[in-house]
């Protein structure tokens, strides 16, 4: 009797290598000469990052710095949503970074249709906020890993439980 196979679908970020990115952008904003006298700082929430900054142009600067940093420490850039920059108090601005934690569900039906489209034969189930791919072979499992590394759903996967 054949064993199905199985692995998951998941898009989560490593929040320890978030909080260490942060950490470095922070003393990295502490020593640059150009954020000598700036009221810049990044600051980690539970699942988002606030940025401030003098203006617009220091602000763009401070996300430069963020995102070399998250990129050095393996985080993608593809787990940040932006928002808008808006005033802040006493002549700021601050910009909110969301952290994408999980499959939207737009996103869930988005991957199984092209799943089912390529017609390899597996099946796939929504789990919340992942999903569970289940096949006989592990030929077409790897087939679906190799599928979906090629298409842009504009997160980032990461395929575990491989099994």
């Amino acid at each position: 009797m054949a064993k199905d196979c199985s692995f998951d679908i998941v898009s989560k970020v490593d929040m320890p290598e978030v909080e260490n990115a942060v950490q470095q952008a922070q003393k990295e904003l502490a020593n640059r000469f150009d954020f000598k006298n700036s009221k810049s700082s990044i600051k980690l929430e539970t699942d988002k990052i606030v940025l401030i900054s003098d203006d617009d142009f220091k602000l763009t600067n401070v996300v430069e710095i963020l995102e070399s940093k998250l990129v050095k420490r393996g985080v993608s850039l593809r787990a940040l949503e932006y928002g808008k920059s808006q005033k802040a108090a006493g002549d700021t601005v601050k910009q909110e970074v969301k952290l994408v934690q999980g499959i939207a569900q737009e996103k869930s039906k988005l991957i199984n249709k092209v799943l089912k489209d390529n017609k390899i034969k597996v099946a796939s189930a929504i789990q919340g906020d992942e999903i569970r791919v289940t096949g006989k072979n592990k030929d077409d499992l790897q087939a679906v890993i190799n599928l979906l590394r090629k298409e842009d759903f504009g997160i980032e996967l990461q395929f575990i439980n491989y099994r």
